[in-house]
């Protein structure tokens, strides 16, 4: 309500004879609302029960429940998929035990002597997953930039026959190029191929890929789902249920279900998200304006800026800019001086937590891809990743600042030159 009590935008009049017409409800509404499990409970629980069981007895030698064992299904982690599904305009989620978990499941669709493609700048988890653990199993692995208006052309010359899964995510996570979502969905059902994008940057607050074409939503749920830091999980939605079916086969046959306790926490979670990112996400807005004019700052990396090369490309299949913004400075010793010396942001990797943290990708959530395949992709040694929480924006910045100021460059080269001196 305004400041003379009036509704919101978007309300219903007030009217005591007509009532307003039947509409769906909100995304933040049904994050709070939405689960049919818990309108199912014999007990009119206000939350999800947790279902601490292994397995479940049966009415009979011959008549069976609709659960069994819970590496096959458990009540709270459907509850979870029921809520990840609706928010995402899926036809059904699965929960996994991480989002490594879920993206490993994805690349079960492959088989051996077909072909993966990767977009060249993902994350460091992803590309490990791939090039260590997938193409032991006999799958061809290949790099492609996906990202901006050529990303599409690009992705079609890659292709070959043996093409049967191509992975993006957008934003890119770190460096926050943007990947048409609908016309590699194109290109790739032209193919015969599936598209799997890794929505997690955005949450499903602010991105719903499945409505673009998109075949298998991810979503690393330790990071805005759960918004704690404090358990591990993941999730696959899909928008067929053929494609779930095999995707649950190879969950269950493997045994990566979510655990009941996880699964709630998870649920927990889903309340708050949407509050929490769209705090977060003005955070994130602030500072990438403040370092976008700073004069130690050489470019910054946020899609939420009209600077950004794809501006307009992000926000017409997303509603925000998400709450991550990335920085580069010219020299890698200022950036770690910076990292290093904030005292409100966690040096850690991740993100979505209820704290912001800040981390050198190369270094850390990066570094298992090689120092040359960085360079290749175009990887700046110097990048610095900031993911926002909850604290007030002036207290990061001035945070930020006082970084900033205390960096000596004269100590640095000092530093830099002893270190040289003691390798050889």
């Amino acid at each position: 309500r305004g400041e003379d009590g009036a509704a919101g935008e978007g309300a219903p009049a007030a009217s005591a004879t007509e009532a307003p017409p039947e509409r769906e409800p909100s995304l933040m509404t049904r994050m709070v609302c939405g689960n049919s499990v818990v309108s199912r409970d014999p007990y009119g629980a206000a939350n999800v029960p947790i279902y601490q069981t292994s397995t479940f007895a049966q009415p009979g030698a011959t008549t069976f429940g609709d659960y069994d064992y819970t590496r096959s299904g458990n009540p709270t982690r459907t509850a979870l998929e029921e809520v990840l599904a609706g928010l995402e305009g899926g036809c059904r989620a699965l929960a996994f035990t991480s989002g490594m978990a879920a993206l490993s499941c994805v690349t079960r669709l492959v088989e051996a002597g077909q072909e993966i493609i990767l977009n060249d700048d993902s994350y460091g988890g992803t590309y490990r997953l791939l090039s260590k653990v997938a193409s032991r199993q006999g799958a061809s692995i290949k790099y492609v930039n996906m990202a901006g208006p050529e990303g599409p052309a690009r992705l079609r010359e890659a292709m070959t026959p043996a093409t049967k899964l191509v992975m993006t995510e957008s934003p890119t996570n770190p460096m926050q190029r943007v990947c048409p979502l609908a016309a590699l969905a194109e290109v790739c059902h032209e193919r015969g191929a599936y598209l799997s994008v890794d929505s997690t940057m955005m949450s499903p607050v602010l991105s719903q890929p499945l409505l673009h074409g998109v075949d298998v939503v991810m979503q690393s749920c330790t990071k805005y789902v759960g918004g704690h830091s404090d358990t591990m999980a993941g999730a696959l939605i899909v928008r067929e249920e053929e494609l779930g079916k095999k995707l649950y086969f190879y969950q269950n046959a493997e045994g990566t279900g979510l655990a009941p306790f996880d699964c709630w926490l998870m649920l927990r979670g889903v309340k708050t998200m949407g509050l929490r990112v769209m705090r977060a996400q003005e955070t994130a807005m602030t500072v990438a304006r403040w370092l976008h004019g700073h004069p130690l700052i050489t470019k910054v990396f946020y899609a939420g800026l009209p600077s950004h090369p794809d501006h307009e490309l992000h926000f017409s299949q997303a509603s925000g800019a998400g709450c991550v913004v990335c920085f580069l400075t010219g020299n890698a010793a200022l950036s770690e001086h910076v990292v290093t010396n904030t005292k409100l942001f966690k040096i850690t990797v991740s993100f979505g937590s209820a704290n912001s943290l800040i981390s050198l990708p190369g270094k850390m959530s990066h570094a298992s891809i090689p120092a040359e395949v960085r360079a290749s992709r175009s990887f700046p040694e110097d990048l610095v990743r900031m993911c926002f929480g909850l604290e007030d924006a002036n207290d990061l910045l001035a945070d930020l600042q006082r970084a900033f100021v205390s960096f000596d460059p004269a100590a640095a080269a000092a530093k830099a030159n002893g270190s040289q001196e003691a390798a050889h």
